[in-house]
């Protein structure tokens, strides 16, 4: 499996990696693609893609590299890739390379595909936070969208999680539009 970091949007496999982020999340869960273009000059965020060996696209991971924290924003595998133990590698290639503590959102586990997700989380060691955690309005239109932070390899600490809220939303949910982020 090869893996590359995409800086613009003008590289040849940024739009079949657009197509399905397009595809894979909800409109709330998404940058607009003026904001995407903005984010991808940030030396902390990693627009990460995955090609078979023969050059085939199988999917993508978004990624924040803090100083206390790596952050996975998005992540996601072509349809006819999934349940082939890709995801799993790619996450793996993730913890694998970084000794940091990782994390990343998921759902409420309202239906059965968040709960499929959640457990997919879980078998690669995640551990689910209990602890109330939204993410800020990104969209005039949108409200507050409650959310579960995931960690690896460790639960966090309210605490913890109110400081990453404090010290990394404001990066994260930053737009060319609205440089406060909130």
């Amino acid at each position: 499996m090869k893996v590359i970091r995409l800086k613009n949007i003008s590289n040849d496999y940024f739009q079949m990696a657009w197509n399905l982020y397009e595809d894979a999340f909800p409109p709330e869960e998404r940058k607009s693609l003026n904001d995407q273009t903005y984010v991808l000059q940030n030396e902390n965020y990693h627009f990460d893609i995955f090609l078979m060996d023969t050059n085939q696209f199988i999917g993508f991971i978004l990624w924040w590299d803090f100083e206390s924290y790596i952050y996975i924003d998005h992540f996601a595998t072509v349809k006819k890739q999934r349940n082939k133990g890709l995801g799993n590698l790619i996450l793996n290639k993730i913890i694998d390379n970084n000794d940091k503590p990782i994390l990343l959102e998921v759902e409420l586990p309202t239906s059965s595909i968040n709960e499929r997700r959640i457990k997919f989380y879980k078998r690669i060691g995640f551990k689910i936070n209990q602890h109330y955690y939204d993410i800020p309005i990104s969209k005039s239109h949108q409200s507050r969208l409650q959310l579960l932070l995931m960690s690896y390899p460790n639960l966090i600490s309210k605490n913890e999680i109110e400081q990453f809220i404090e010290n990394f939303h404001p990066i994260i949910f930053k737009t060319k539009k609205n440089d406060t982020g909130n």
